[in-house]
C-alpha cells in the first residue's frame, strides 16, 4: 500500500511516516497543504491519501474536491481534529471515503487504511451515527425507488428479508464499528462479516453502503450501540 500524507504540521507528518513504515506501509510522499496534495496525487498515484482539513493556502475540503474531480478513483481518508458536522458532511459529500479523528490509536489507523484500500469506509466511533441521519435525509429518493409490493410499505419489505444475523451485522456496522470489531463482537470471522454485508445489499436491492446506511438510519438501527 502506498499512502500520501497531507498535514501542515511537520511533526505530525514525521510521526505518521514512522508509524506507517513500522507497519510496512509505504509513505509515497508528504504534502504540507492541499495544493501540494493535488500535485503529488497526480504524480505519485497513491493507493490512499490521509488528508488533514485545516491547512493554509488550500484546505483539505478543497483538495478533496480537486483530487476527486480529476482522479475519481482515488481513495481519500480524512485525518483531523475537527468533530464539526459541517466538516464531516462536506468531506463525505466531496468524495472522502472515510473520516478519522487524530485521537485514534495506531492499530485503528492501520486497520482503517486497510479498509479504505479494500473499499470499506472507515469512520471513528460516533461519526457514522451522525452520517446516518444525513444519509437518511438525502438518500430517501433512492430508497423509495426500491422494487416493492405496492400494497406494502417500502419500509417493511426489506425488514422481512433480513434474518436475525444480518440485522445484527447491519446494526453494528451502522453504529460505526469496523468489520474487525463486528467480527469480535459477534464471534464470527472478518470474511463472514463481509459476506453478510454483501448479502444485505443484494437482498435490499441496494448498490452501495451509503444506501444501506441510509436505510439503517430510517429504521433507527445503530443508535447508541457504541456506548453499550
Amino acid at each position: 500500500m502506498k499512502v500520501l500524507l497531507v498535514d501542515d504540521n511537520r511533526l505530525m507528518l514525521e510521526g505518521l511516516q514512522n508509524l506507517l513504515e513500522v507497519h510496512d506501509v509505504q509513505v509515497a510522499g508528504m504534502a504540507a497543504d492541499g495544493q501540494q496534495a493535488v500535485d503529488l496525487a497526480r504524480t505519485l498515484k497513491p493507493d490512499v491519501i490521509l488528508m488533514d482539513i485545516r491547512m493554509p493556502r488550500c484546505d483539505g475540503l478543497t483538495a478533496i474536491q480537486l483530487i476527486k474531480a480529476e482522479m475519481p478513483e482515488m481513495k481519500i481518508v480524512v485525518l483531523t481534529t475537527s468533530t464539526e458536522d459541517h466538516d464531516l458532511f462536506e468531506a463525505v459529500k466531496f468524495g472522502a471515503c472515510g473520516y478519522l479523528l487524530k485521537s485514534i490509536n495506531a492499530d485503528t489507523l492501520i486497520e482503517a487504511l486497510i479498509q479504505a484500500q479494500e473499499g470499506i469506509p472507515p469512520f471513528s466511533p460516533g461519526l457514522a451515527a451522525k452520517l446516518l441521519k444525513e444519509f437518511a435525509r438525502l438518500s430517501e429518493p433512492s430508497i423509495s425507488d426500491l422494487p416493492a409490493n405496492p400494497a406494502v410499505s417500502s419500509d417493511m419489505v426489506p425488514v422481512r428479508k433480513l434474518n436475525s444475523r444480518q440485522t445484527e451485522v447491519l446494526t453494528l456496522v451502522s453504529s460505526g464499528l469496523t468489520y474487525k470489531e463486528v467480527s469480535a463482537r459477534l464471534y464470527i470471522s472478518h470474511r463472514t462479516v463481509r459476506y453478510h454485508m454483501a448479502e444485505i445489499m443484494n437482498q435490499l436491492h441496494m448498490e452501495n453502503r451509503a444506501q444501506v446506511l441510509a436505510y439503517a438510519g430510517r429504521l433507527g438501527l445503530g443508535q447508541d450501540i457504541t456506548t453499550k
